[in-house]
C-alpha cells in the first residue's frame, strides 16, 4: 500500500505528458502508472496537470537580519502557494550577508526553524572573502553570487574585475557555479549620476540609466572570465533577448554558461513601469515591448535554461517617494508559474514539458540537487497540481480569470506589481516530499523544510 496516490492527472515527465497515477511512499515517488493499487490517502487530480514542484533558484527572504522585509516563514508559504517546493536563498539582503561559514550556520539554523519548503543557500563572492569560499563549499552552498554593479547594500560590495576573476578560478576548483548580476558599474553609475545632475528623476529616466548595453557589457566580461577560468557561470535575471543571445553564443563557443530570466521580464514592459510605479522597479529594469519579444523568442527556442522569481521584497514605505531612491526589487514569488502558464502556455504555445524544464529539471541538474526536479521513480515526491484554465473566474461564460488581490498573497507585505492581473493557471495543491503543504488556498504544512546541498554529479537522477 502506498502512503498516498495522486490519481488521474496529466503528469508531466521528462518523456512527455500522460494521464497517470503517482504512487508515493516515504516521501518519494515509488511508481508512476495507471490504476495503481490502494493507498492510505488519495488526491484527485483528474482534469488537472501535475508538474514537478517549482524550484526557485533566486529569492531574497532576508533572514536573519531583515525579516521585517520578508522572512522565510512568510516567503516559503508564498512560494508554496505558487507551486514551489524548494528555493535557494541569496546571500543578501540578510544581515550580515552570507559571506563566511559563521553566517552560513546562522542562516541555515534560522531557515530550518521557519521554512515549510526545502531550501539551499547561495554564498557571496565579494572583495576579501576569497579565502572563505572553500569553507562555504564544504558547508554546502549551491554556488557563489557576485554583483558586477552596486548591489544597493554597502555591506555586499560589488566584485571588481580581479575579485571576479580570482573568485571564478576558485569556484572552478571547488566545482561550484558563480552567479552574476550582469550590469556594468561604469555605465549604470555614471548614467545615474548624469540623470540626477540634470534633474531627470522619472521612470523613463531610470530606464535610460540602465540600458541593455550595460547588461551586454557585463555578460561579455563574465562569459570571457568563465571561458578563461573554466568556471561554471550562471547569469541571473537576464532581462533582454539580446542578453540571452550573447550568453548563448558564449556557451556555443565552449563556456559553461546557464541563463536565468524572471517572470516580470516576460510579463511587464517599460510602459507598465510608468503605469505601476515603484512596485515594478527592478534592476536590470523592465524593457520595451520589442526587447521583451526577443526574450520570449529566445525562451521559446530553448536558449533560456530556467525562470526564477528574484523575489526581492521590501516594506511599503521603501517603495514610495522619489523614484530613483525607491527600493529596486520585485515581489513576485507567488506568480512565476502563473506567468508561464498564462503568458507562455496559453498565449504563446509553450509546452508543459518546457515549463517543467524551466522551473524544475534544469535548476536541479545545474545545481546538482539529487532527487529533485523531475517526476520519476526514486525522486522526492515534490509536485504541484495545477488547474490550467482555472475555475476562479469572474464569468464562466467569458472564462475571465479572477484578478489577483492583496488577500491572495501570502508574503509578508501584500504588495506586488501582479496585483490586478488576471493569470490563467491556479495552483490547487503543492506537495513537498509527500506532504501536502498547500491546498485550495490554505497552508497545510505540518513539518518544516530541510536544507539541501549539491551532490556529486554521479549521484543525481539519470
Amino acid at each position: 500500500m502506498f502512503d498516498s496516490i495522486v490519481r488521474g492527472g496529466s503528469v508531466v515527465t521528462p518523456e512527455g505528458v500522460e494521464i497517470a497515477d503517482i504512487g508515493i511512499r516515504d516521501g518519494a515517488i515509488e511508481e508512476i502508472g495507471t490504476d495503481l493499487s490502494s493507498a492510505k490517502s488519495e488526491v484527485d487530480a483528474r482534469g488537472l496537470v501535475v508538474l514537478p514542484g517549482l524550484i526557485d533558484v533566486h529569492v531574497h527572504f532576508n533572514e536573519p537580519g531583515r525579516t521585517d522585509w520578508e522572512g522565510a516563514a512568510s516567503g516559503s508559504r508564498a512560494l508554496a502557494a505558487g507551486g514551489g517546493t524548494l528555493f535557494f536563498d541569496m546571500p543578501l539582503n540578510s544581515t550580515p550577508c552570507l559571506v563566511n561559514g559563521r553566517e552560513f550556520d546562522r542562516k541555515r539554523a534560522a531557515l530550518e526553524q521557519a521554512s515549510i519548503a526545502d531550501f539551499g543557500l547561495w554564498g557571496g563572492l565579494v572583495p576579501g572573502n576569497l579565502g572563505e569560499m572553500a569553507e562555504l563549499a564544504a558547508r554546502g552552498v549551491v554556488g557563489f553570487k557576485a554583483f558586477l554593479c552596486d548591489s544597493g547594500l554597502p555591506e555586499f560590495q560589488r566584485a571588481d574585475d580581479l575579485t571576479l576573476y580570482e573568485g571564478m578560478r576558485e569556484a572552478a576548483r571547488l566545482g561550484l557555479p558563480v552567479a552574476v548580476h550582469a550590469e556594468s558599474q561604469e555605465l549604470t553609475s555614471r548614467l545615474t549620476q548624469r540623470m540626477l545632475a540634470q534633474g531627470r528623476t522619472g521612470t523613463r529616466d531610470f530606464l535610460a540609466s540602465r540600458p541593455v548595453a550595460a547588461e551586454l557589457a557585463a555578460i561579455a566580461l563574465a562569459t570571457l572570465f568563465a571561458a578563461e577560468t573554466g568556471a561554471k557561470l550562471h547569469i541571473v535575471h537576464v532581462s533582454s533577448g539580446r542578453g540571452v543571445a550573447l550568453a548563448a553564443a558564449a556557451r556555443a563557443a565552449g563556456a559553461d554558461v546557464t541563463i536565468e530570466t524572471c517572470p516580470h521580464y516576460l510579463y511587464f514592459t517599460g510602459d507598465d513601469l510608468e503605469r505601476i510605479g515603484a512596485l515594478a522597479k527592478c534592476a536590470p529594469p523592465l524593457r520595451d515591448a520589442p526587447e521583451q519579444q526577443r526574450l520570449w523568442d529566445q525562451l521559446l527556442h530553448g536558449a533560456v535554461d530556467m525562470v526564477a522569481s528574484d523575489h526581492s521584497p521590501a516594506p511599503p514605505e521603501m517603495k514610495s517617494g522619489a523614484f530613483f531612491e525607491a527600493w529596486g526589487g520585485i515581489a513576485g514569488v507567488q506568480s512565476t508559474l502563473a506567468v508561464l502558464v498564462d503568458a507562455g502556455y496559453h498565449r504563446r504555445g509553450l509546452r508543459l514539458e518546457d515549463i517543467a524544464r524551466l522551473i524544475a529539471d534544469a535548476p536541479a541538474r545545474r545545481f546538482q540537487i539529487a532527487r529533485k526536479g523531475r517526476l520519476a521513480p526514486g525522486a522526492d515526491a515534490d509536485l504541484t497540481v495545477v488547474d490550467l484554465d482555472s475555475a476562479d473566474v469572474v464569468s464562466k461564460d467569458a472564462m475571465e480569470p479572477r484578478a489577483l488581490t492583496a488577500g491572495d498573497l501570502l508574503q509578508r507585505h501584500p504588495i506586488s506589481p501582479y496585483l490586478g492581473t488576471r493569470l490563467r493557471g491556479v495552483v490547487r495543491r503543492t506537495i513537498r516530499r509527500g506532504e501536502t503543504i498547500f491546498a485550495e488556498g490554505s497552508i497545510t504544512a505540518q513539518t518544516n523544510g530541510r536544507f539541501v546541498r549539491p551532490a556529486k554529479p554521479e549521484s543525481t537522477l539519470g
